[in-house]
This record gives C-alpha cells, structure tokens and sequence, in this order.
C-alpha cells in the first residue's frame, strides 16, 4: 500500500506546535502543584532547600509523565494524531495505515529519547528514509502519514 508520508519539515512544524502545548500545559500545572507543596511543605517547618528539592523533583516528574501522555494517549485517540499533526494534517499509523494501539504508541514514545540521545540523529533520519521515518518510527513499526482526503 501506498502513502503520502509526512516528511521532514512538515514534522517539525508539528513537534513545535505540540511542544507549545505540551510546555504551557506542563507548566501551569507545575506551578500549581509547586505552589501546594510549598505551602504544605512549609507549614510542616521544612527547610527551603527541602521544599525546593521537592518541587523540583514532583515537576520533573510531572514533565515525564505528561508528555508521554500527551502523545500516547493523541496518537491512540480518534484523531490518530497530537494536535499539532493533526492542525497539519498528518496521522500516525502501523505499517499498514491503521490505527495504532497502546503498545505501539508507548515505543514510539520511549523510541523518540533514543532518537534524541543519539545526538537527534534518529529525528534527521526522517529526511533520508524512503518512508519518511525516524529511528523511534522503525523501532516502533509505524508511519507518520499525511492524512487521506474523505
């Protein structure tokens, strides 16, 4: 079967669209949660240094865990796509063009931080492949395709 892969730029346009999403969201939680602690923290007599340790470490956390979510639970969805694919019309799918299920959006997901250790070499392989794929695509077994016209 034949698709219209999503390359390179289109891509990253999409990553920075979800980026500034996912950085907003993150953040006004964080600074919720941040704001929680430190009152709790604080009225139990700890010292700033623990507070800050903790809150430092709950946001980390928080930045983890959401950000997997974030693109597990999109790509999972309907929508087969992060808002940001989706505003550009692209889609993540199997090898096949279906839908993509919990397992496989979840190794696209930890795939990605190997494509970015590797000095985002796994990321700029998107360019050179026939099929448009990054490293944590191949890994994962799936295809970032431009969404086919209804």
């Amino acid at each position: 079967m034949e698709f219209n892969h999503g390359g390179f730029w289109l891509r990253l346009a999409a990553a920075i669209i979800d980026t500034i999403i996912t950085q907003l969201g993150l953040t006004i939680i964080g600074v919720i949660i941040g704001i929680f602690v430190g009152i709790f923290m604080g009225a139990a007599g700890s010292p700033m240094g623990d507070i800050e340790m903790v809150a430092g470490g709950i946001g980390y956390a928080i930045g983890i865990i959401g950000q997997w979510l974030y693109f597990t639970i999109f790509e999972i969805s309907g929508w087969m796509a992060t808002p940001g694919k989706k505003i550009l019309g692209l889609q993540v799918t199997d090898l096949n063009g279906q839908q993509i299920g919990f397992g496989r959006a979840n190794g696209r997901y930890w795939g990605k931080i190997v494509s970015a250790l590797i000095l985002m070499i796994g990321f700029i392989m998107i360019a050179f492949t026939d099929k448009k794929q990054g490293l944590h695509d191949i890994m994962a077994g799936t295809l970032v395709i431009k969404k086919p016209s209804a």
